[in-house]
């Protein structure tokens, strides 16, 4: 028993020892995860409300964003809502706040241009009726003007014979003398531009008169419609021109400065003054008028607008041309003659 307790193997008793409770990881992941998916959320939502809001309501968006306030420029002032200033609308989507600031500042834009208008509108009136007042002073100018060209007229020995011929009246234009043909007592040699010795004295008399005046003249040579008999070309275009110049050389002959006439045209028998007899000699004359400023200016500026570099024409085209404005004026009613 001995033996067999000295060969019995020992007893091993192996104690494990027991592994602690690793400790908590924590859930830091998890609140960063629910603000991606928060942030994902809100994100996918933006991009919703743009495709679903008008573009007035996106306009209001970035309007409110840049400049919560309905006054202009940077303030912290908030845009008026319905619930109270800087308060929502009614609507998520209808965004009435942020159009209220649009639409005040649409309407501020749109007063200030009425009033920009209203005040444009006003300056013209101003202007138009300062045209008026200067129009009328130069009417009521040209009447005193008409009444001393009537006197000197009658009071005038040389002109006491041709004052038949002599027609007197205001027209457009300014004041407009007109010498005219009578039926024994033509002004030119028939089919000529050679001035008759009394045509040349009724231009003397009325040259001093012309040089008093502040204002410029044009002369305007007319014809019948009997057809110029002669070869070549010329026609009464070319004599009406001719005739107007002549008695533009008698005036200054006689006086009269040369810088004084503004205009010197032909207009053939496109402007009659008895229309029921074309061929009367009532129709062949020359007109002498005395221009206002207005009809003045006007005079040049149609001059400069018809000149072109490459324009090329022939004396006969050029009184053609230059004949326009004056026409106008030849179609007035025409005064009685001085008795």
């Amino acid at each position: 028993m001995a033996a067999q307790g000295k060969n019995a193997r020992p007893i091993i008793i192996v104690k494990r020892k027991k592994k602690g409770v690793e400790g908590h990881h924590g859930g830091a992941w998890k609140v960063a995860y629910a603000d991606f998916v928060t942030a994902m959320m809100a994100f996918f939502l933006v991009m919703w409300l743009v495709t679903a809001v008008s573009k007035d309501q996106r306009a209001a968006i970035f309007e409110y964003f840049k400049n919560p306030s309905m006054e202009s420029g940077k303030s912290v002032k908030a845009a008026p809502g319905q619930m109270g200033p800087g308060g929502a609308s009614t609507s998520p989507i209808n965004l009435g706040g942020g159009l209220d600031a649009l639409r005040t500042r649409a309407t501020k834009v749109a007063d200030i241009g009425a009033t920009a208008m209203m005040l444009k509108k006003t300056q013209e009136q101003k202007d138009a009726e300062a045209r008026e007042q200067v129009a009328q002073a130069e009417h009521k100018k040209l009447e005193t003007l008409m009444e001393e060209l009537k006197e000197a007229v009658s009071k005038s020995q040389a002109l006491e014979p041709f004052k038949d011929q002599l027609l007197l009246d205001i027209a457009p234009e300014g004041i407009r003398i007109q010498i005219v043909d009578a039926q024994n007592r033509p002004m030119f040699d028939v089919g000529s531009a050679r001035l008759r010795d009394y045509t040349q004295s009724i231009l003397r008399e009325l040259a001093p008169y012309l040089s008093s005046v502040p204002n410029r003249i044009s002369i305007t040579g007319h014809t019948d419609t009997r057809p110029y008999p002669g070869q070549g070309g010329y026609s009464n275009w070319e004599l009406s021109a001719d005739r107007a110049n002549a008695a533009r050389r008698a005036l200054v002959g006689a006086g009269l400065p040369d810088e004084k006439i503004a205009r010197v045209v032909g207009l053939s028998s496109s402007v009659l003054f008895d229309r029921t007899d074309p061929q009367s000699p009532i129709n062949r004359r020359i007109s002498i008028v005395i221009m206002t400023k207005q009809a003045e200016a006007e005079a040049l500026k149609t001059d400069v607008a018809n000149i072109t570099p490459a324009a090329t024409a022939s004396p006969g085209d050029a009184a053609t041309t230059s004949s326009t404005p004056t026409a106008t004026a030849a179609t007035a009613p025409i005064a009685a003659a001085i008795n």
